[in-house]
């Protein structure tokens, strides 16, 4: 899988990546020093700018944060000019879904596309991904297990893509949002029958199993599906799934092997059960209460809640052949959603940038921070939630979201001021990872 997904890339990358006969694909070599020059920067903590700033940048980790005042640029460093551009963290999406395509609502699809397929959409969405700006992705649901290959293949450089934090498919009871419902009974998708595909679980004791089998194939994170869903048959996205016994047993899992649990969850009582479980996000938290908002709270638990695609759901996904049972669902969830996303910003809930990506366009990323800061956040709090923020939900704190000396060096550049309208994230100019420039169309002198 891994192998189709390179050779597609090496065919559509527009920067060929250089091999030597017998030897793997190496990612590309960063200068040996650059400084960027940044006319504003959010360095991903705080709610405002500094000003006239000089990054180094050396093996692809920030060496210095100065003031171009009195800052100098090494000889022989390559000079980035970004003096007239806000400089800011590589975004990081806590919720995406890169294996999918949000132009293909056709139930019968998973019959007709083989794994194969599923990395090709990858390969693309990956590259789609980054150069909107985001360097960091959590994946939180593919098939088993592409998103950990597709992860492997990006840091190895044999593909252009996001540092991803890999899921397997999401841990699922029998007849729920992860199952495959309301099909005739002799229709199977079991490509892994031991392993009932490494989702299908049933008591605390399956879950248990489920969970190790998949950290046994080198997942980053866990996700288990606490409630029923807007997009799968049969269910109703506010009916909890598992009990509080079979969540906690994931969650035990998950966290003695150092993973973090992601328990998707749009009803009130499924949110309450996975936050008492010991879940480390909620997903969505669609139908979130007065109580789950105090729990989670209390718990210290992230929300991660996709309140744009909404508008894409029911726009142009019903040309795509939505469900119409999806439709009934969204139309009776979104607004719900939002207005709850609003009532847990207002009562101090942490909050993590997520969007869904795949139920709409990738790349379309950026357009949810209008939505985030329409529904109660400040630009400031909607970009940290993307940087700083998402950094510590993901377990990365000490190591990306931040502009700071010993950090990835992983940044990107717009040409409007998003601290004064947050929309200017949706253009992103230069695309940073590592230290290498992925993106640039900004016109640059070598020094």
């Amino acid at each position: 899988m891994v192998l189709a997904a390179g050779l597609l890339t090496l065919l559509l990358t527009q920067t060929p990546i250089k091999t030597e006969p017998g030897l793997a694909t190496t990612p590309p070599k960063p200068p040996a020093i650059t400084v960027i020059h940044a006319g504003r920067l959010f360095d991903g903590t705080g709610d405002s700018y500094r000003k006239d700033v000089l990054i180094q940048i050396e093996a692809g980790r920030i060496i210095s944060v100065e003031p171009a005042t009195t800052g100098r640029v090494p000889d022989g460093a390559e000079l980035i000019d970004l003096s007239q551009f806000v400089v800011l963290p590589g975004l990081i999406d806590c919720h995406t879904h890169l294996t999918k395509r949000a132009d293909r609502y056709d139930e019968l699809a998973r019959f007709k596309e083989s794994p194969y397929r599923n990395a090709f959409n990858g390969v693309l969405n990956a590259r789609t991904t980054l150069e909107a700006g985001f360097t960091t992705v959590r994946d939180v649901g593919s098939p088993a297990f592409l998103a950990c290959d597709l992860r492997d293949a990006i840091d190895e450089g044999q593909l252009p893509g996001p540092r991803i934090i890999a899921s397997g498919p999401g841990v699922s009871m029998t007849g729920g949002h992860g199952d495959l419902n309301r099909f005739a009974p002799q229709v199977r998708m079991q490509s892994f029958p031991d392993e009932a595909d490494f989702k299908i679980a049933d008591g605390p004791d399956e879950v248990r199993k489920r969970v190790r089998a998949q950290l046994k194939h080198g997942v980053d994170v866990i996700k288990i599906n606490a409630s029923g869903g807007v997009l799968s048959r049969g269910d109703a996205p506010g009916a909890p799934q598992y009990t509080v016994d079979e969540l906690r047993a994931a969650a035990e899992e998950a966290h003695a092997a150092g993973r973090k649990l992601a328990a998707h969850a749009h009803g009130a009582q499924g949110i309450k059960n996975a936050v008492r479980a010991g879940a480390d996000s909620i997903e969505h938290g669609s139908l979130i209460d007065d109580e789950g908002i105090e729990l989670m709270k209390q718990h210290g638990t992230w929300l991660v809640a996709d309140i744009y695609n909404d508008d894409y759901l029911l726009g142009k996904a019903i040309e795509f052949n939505l469900p119409q049972e999806s439709i009934d669902k969204e139309r009776a969830l979104g607004q719900l959603q939002r207005d709850n996303f609003a009532k847990a910003a207002q009562a101090g809930v942490k909050i993590a940038f997520g969007t869904d990506a795949g139920v709409y366009p990738h790349g379309d990323n950026a357009k949810q921070f209008a939505y985030m800061v329409k529904y109660g956040l400040t630009p400031a709090q909607a970009i940290r939630s993307a940087t700083s923020d998402a950094a510590d939900l993901i377990g990365k704190a000490g190591d990306r979201g931040r502009i700071s000396p010993g950090l990835l060096a992983d940044l990107i550049a717009v040409a409007g001021d998003p601290l004064a309208n947050v929309a200017a994230l949706e253009t992103v100019s230069v695309v940073i990872q590592g230290g290498v420039v992925v993106k640039n169309t900004v016109p640059q002198k070598n020094r």
